[in-house]
């Protein structure tokens, strides 16, 4: 035993700030804490902000999101052993979505990856499992191959149906990028690194931009009558709406692609060798049926079904639980995500969803809620 200890310290550790941050809180954002950063979750109202993105464009910051660059002669390969996406095809200015998995099938987190160049590749890692995520990634990589952090640039994600037009009369060659297209470009006179990708299921553009020059740009984007700034409220609910998984609710170590109905990212080559990272429990599930199976939720009336709601089936019988779940703006109405039992997952099956210790009828429905708008 040691003498004189001190005790553990009780008081919270100071959140960490992006390179944003004053110039959130001068437009009146109200800030909160996301995955240990002040971020913000609204400006003048989530539903004002939502449908703003829906109809013309709005402008977010998602600088709390891990940035990388993974550099090296078999860069790609290397990357390719720990995925089941297909990194070796993916080709120079392209960019790919993809999940890191353990060796139980279970997913570690989703990234989007582009290629830069041959030898290099660029990451964009969730903000709460970035560390992670590049620890491990480092530790699988052969010799000369490097990841290198980008703690000094900032990531602005323009998006809505008015994005490419507002980027056009900035840059036209970004507004000339296809669907998960990249370029390194100079906005503004700023070099960035631009995809035509997003989270809302809207057209719209990812900006990685270095941190010092992040105000000056989304002050310019900002300036554009079509654009407002939008907080971490309103990509929750066109995330929600467009029927995209947020790691921590909807994917997790315990969850594997063909449950998450996320078994499109593994390529057909990767299918033929089965040599990622818990490739056997994901063939045999894709083969023989996983026992649950992520679906879209609409509950009957106006009260929405949060993440943890209980589902229970028609026979009284534990369902499955619900992972995401709000208000929809666009459709004025409840809407959420969870999984349920195989037996139950199909397009209509009629469920009750235990919101405030009462069964609320709802049923199964397709997803995505919202049709995608991304550019074809």
């Amino acid at each position: 035993m040691i003498e004189n200890a001190l005790p553990d310290d009780p008081s919270p550790k100071p959140l960490k700030t992006v390179p944003l941050d004053s110039w959130h809180r001068a437009f009146g954002a109200r800030m909160v804490e996301f995955a240990g950063y002040s971020m913000p979750v609204q400006y003048q109202g989530v539903l004002a902000e939502h449908l703003h993105c829906r109809s013309h464009a709005a402008l977010f910051d998602v600088s709390h999101m891990g940035q990388a660059t993974l550099s090296g002669p078999t860069a790609p390969a290397a990357l390719e052993r720990l995925v089941p996406g297909d990194m070796l095809a993916l080709k120079p200015g392209r960019q790919r979505y993809t999940l890191l998995t353990n060796e139980a099938g279970g997913i570690l987190d989703d990234l989007m990856v582009t290629r830069l160049a041959d030898d290099r590749l660029f990451l964009v890692a969730n903000a709460s499992r970035k560390d992670i995520d590049f620890t491990h990634i480092a530790a699988n990589m052969p010799p000369g191959v490097q990841l290198q952090p980008h703690d000094d640039r900032a990531l602005l994600a323009l998006q809505g149906p008015a994005a490419a037009a507002v980027i056009g009369g900035i840059m036209p060659e970004a507004a000339q990028l296809p669907f998960m297209g990249a370029a390194q470009v100079a906005l503004a006179g700023i070099p960035c690194l631009v995809s035509r990708s997003g989270y809302t299921g809207e057209d719209g553009f990812e900006i990685s931009v270095p941190a010092e020059a992040a105000q000056e740009l989304a002050q310019r984007l900002i300036d554009e009558p079509e654009v407002v700034p939008a907080g971490l409220g309103a990509r929750d609910s066109l995330r929600l709406e467009a029927g995209l998984c947020l790691y921590g609710n909807d994917i997790d170590e315990l969850t594997t692609p063909v449950e998450a109905a996320l078994t499109w990212v593994i390529s057909k080559r990767r299918r033929a060798d089965w040599d990622f990272p818990g490739a056997a429990a994901v063939r045999d599930q894709i083969e023989n049926g996983a026992p649950r199976h992520r679906v879209g939720l609409r509950p009957d009336g106006r009260a929405p079904a949060r993440a943890l709601t209980e589902i229970v089936a028609g026979d009284g019988t534990e369902a499955g639980t619900v992972t995401s779940g709000g208000y929809s703006p666009t459709l004025s109405a409840p809407i959420a995500m969870g999984y349920v039992r195989k037996d139950l997952a199909a397009v209509g099956t009629a469920l009750h969803l235990m919101v405030r210790g009462k069964p609320l009828s709802g049923r199964v429905v397709p997803l995505p809620f919202v049709p995608h708008r991304y550019a074809r």
